[in-house]
């Protein structure tokens, strides 16, 4: 297991390659992931942003002569249909790099089946820290932040409030419960005082979260750690401003702050809301990233948020990994 940083997709019509070129010619990469549903204003940018850098790259070429060639599949949001689909373009695409996935309990699947067939698998979006480190291989590469960073800067910051009883509530699954499990468990170390009153799980796609709302303020607790994912990121949102959530309790959401969650609801978003963002459009300051920002813009007409980075960095990793290899070989890319 590797995890890369290199600073800082493809747009496609169902299936559609990012460059002509007979098979054996290109170098293809297959990408599962969800592009239906509300999770799309996440995996969006991903494909776009990993687009942008494809283009770029076989306009100057390619990687050691060969375009990269860019298959999509649309795993709806599910591990079982995310699984077959990997399966799909290992088998009978015969792709050279897996891509994906917004779904963490998908990424743990998809990773067990590059471990077995030897493919490369850069994990784009997904952030359960197991990816990465628990069941880490030499097949799998993280682009993003995981939920063991996540956990530790978020309890950093909470270390320093007066906050003292906590309540844990988000999405019954792999992603939801090892961002509370971390963000808590690094809290507790650095605050032995801090206390956790309970938890609420609720089933992924819940659309009414009024009963839970309800439960988590009769306990009157001091804070609150939305550990949600996906669509449930904007949803939550969304009836922690109509039931007026935020305004009597507190609480946290990892990306919560950040453009993927709040353009969905415009001027309605809730007030108040303590959140991270590993990236933010005009932020940091800097040349490199006014210039990417400023492309992403004009090109798809609207801001990057943090998954157009994960695709362009995934691009430009790509890139260079094979270009230390010196050929297109599973191995060597692994190697460099």
């Amino acid at each position: 297991m590797r995890r890369i940083g290199l600073f800082l997709g493809g747009v496609v019509l169902a299936c559609v390659v990012a460059a002509t070129g007979f098979a054996g010619d290109t170098i293809k990469v297959g990408i599962v992931d969800t592009y239906t549903g509300p999770v799309t204003t996440y995996t969006n940018d991903v494909r776009d942003g990993f687009q942008m850098a494809v283009d770029k790259i076989n306009a100057k070429g390619g990687v050691l002569g060969k375009k990269i060639e860019v298959l999509l599949r649309d795993d709806t949001f599910k591990s079982d249909v995310g699984l077959t689909l990997a399966k799909e373009l290992i088998l009978q695409e015969n792709v050279d790099i897996l891509m994906g996935t917004i779904n963490s309990a998908t990424a743990l699947a998809i990773s067990d089946l590059a471990k077995k067939e030897k493919v490369p698998f850069l994990v784009t979006f997904s952030k359960s820290g197991k990816i990465t480190g628990e069941k880490g291989h030499r097949y799998v590469f993280g682009m993003n932040e995981n939920t063991d960073m996540i956990g530790r800067a978020t309890a950093t910051v909470l270390a320093k409030k007066p906050y003292a009883r906590y309540w844990i509530a988000g999405d019954d699954y792999e992603y939801g419960h090892a961002i509370a499990e971390s963000i808590f468990g690094n809290l507790k170390k650095l605050n032995p005082k801090v206390t956790l009153l309970g938890e609420t799980w609720w089933k992924m796609r819940e659309s009414d979260f009024t009963p839970y709302i309800t439960q988590i303020l009769a306990a009157k607790p001091d804070f609150v750690i939305v550990a949600t994912g996906g669509g449930s990121m904007v949803n939550f949102q969304k009836a922690a401003q109509s039931t007026g959530f935020n305004k009597r309790v507190p609480f946290y959401q990892h990306t919560g702050i950040e453009l993927s969650t709040l353009m969905p609801q415009g001027q309605n978003a809730p007030e108040g809301v303590f959140g991270t963002a590993n990236y933010l459009f005009y932020y940091p300051d800097t040349k490199e990233n006014k210039s990417f920002a400023e492309e992403f813009q004009k090109r798809f007409h609207r801001h990057p948020k943090s998954g157009a980075v994960y695709g362009y960095m995934a691009a430009q990793f790509l890139e260079k990994a094979y270009a230390k290899a010196g050929k297109i070989d599973k191995e060597k890319f692994i190697d460099a």
